[in-house]
């Protein structure tokens, strides 16, 4: 399959089960993973099955499903109809159906493993759901409240109801990070992951890539994370001549283990010498490869201290930068 690839990356790392490939329906697909969860040496209690066209189900709808589990044999999230239905034909009304107790389903829809194994089994005709299957059996099936953020993306207009659902639940949160390192005769001078030609490197700990510090301490930050030095001490030899693209890496996988992105990050070398412009580019390229982001994310530019201070004297360079990410909010802004 075309996708295995991608597949592999998205789940590499996570305790989950090797993928089942699904079936021509919906009802072969669900079908194929019921029958890879039966041979499983201990068969699950319960399982739930989700539509992945709805990927902005909340926490609490899935919890609230599992904890009605407890007293049901089947259950489904939904929400309750607010709006006039007209049953109609050829374009004419030719009634209107009352909407009490009339609700949309959702998913993921839970059920006693046994039971939903065994429908499929014996009831092989096609269904939209599986809770119709336990109604057609005559299992009762209960109803928990669902969300209105728990959408189907089936048409091309409901990719922008998703992206307000992601806005509205994302905050933004700006990071700044400032660093600063002496020149040292005999280093090689290596600024945000490339070596630049100059006659004198950086002194640090690690390979002293300020550039790369500074994002780091934008996005750790951001973060609310403290410092690169909280995450890599210079005391923990560890770290020594590391290189510091290891640094920013890790800096991106927080990002992204606390379910947020980066928006764009700013980085601006201050120094006399080495010129940056002329390596500018391939900096930004190798900072947008360690983040994982498209390079239009990333910037990096120079400015000098006109003469002044230490990096005017050429004793060092100094860096800044800043971030901007938008990460899930979990109710702690």
């Amino acid at each position: 399959m075309g996708d295995d690839p991608l597949l592999a990356d998205s789940l590499a790392g996570l305790n989950v089960l090797p993928p089942v490939s699904g079936g021509a329906e919906r009802h072969d697909s669900v079908r194929n993973g019921l029958e890879a969860l039966a041979a499983l040496p201990e068969p699950p209690d319960l399982v739930l099955v989700h539509d992945g066209a709805r990927p902005c189900v909340p926490a609490e709808v899935v919890q609230n499903v599992i904890e009605a589990l407890k007293t049901h044999e089947g259950v489904i999230p939904a929400v309750a109809v607010i709006d006039t239905i007209k049953k109609a034909a050829d374009g004419i009304i030719i009634d209107t159906v009352p909407r009490d107790g009339l609700w949309r389903a959702q998913t993921p829809q839970g059920f006693r493993f046994g039971t939903l194994l065994e429908l499929n089994r014996t009831l092989r005709d096609a269904r939209t759901d599986d809770a119709a299957l336990l109604e057609q059996a005559g299992h009762p099936v209960a109803i928990v409240q669902g969300s209105e953020d728990n959408i189907k993306l089936t048409v091309a207009e409901d990719l922008m109801r998703l992206e307000g659902v992601i806005d509205r639940n994302l905050l933004p949160r700006v990071g700044l990070g400032y660093d600063v390192h002496a020149f040292e005769e005999g280093r090689k001078l290596i600024l945000c992951g490339i070596e630049v030609p100059h006659t004198k490197g950086l002194a640090g700990h690690s390979d002293a890539d300020v550039g790369i510090h500074t994002l780091c301490d934008a996005i750790y930050g951001a973060l609310a994370e403290g410092d690169i030095g909280r995450h890599f001490p210079p005391s923990d030899n560890e770290w020594k001549d590391m290189d510091s693209a290891r640094f920013l890496i890790h800096a991106g996988e927080r990002i992204r283990e606390r379910g947020g992105f980066l928006v764009n990050a700013d980085v601006t070398l201050i120094c006399e010498r080495p010129k940056i412009g002329p390596h500018a580019e391939a900096m930004r390229n190798r900072l947008a490869d360690l983040l994982k982001v498209n390079v239009s994310r990333i910037s990096v530019k120079a400015t000098t201290s006109e003469r002044l201070g230490f990096t005017g004297r050429e004793e060092g360079i100094a860096a800044t930068a800043t971030v901007s990410i938008m990460v899930p909010d979990n109710g702690e802004a």
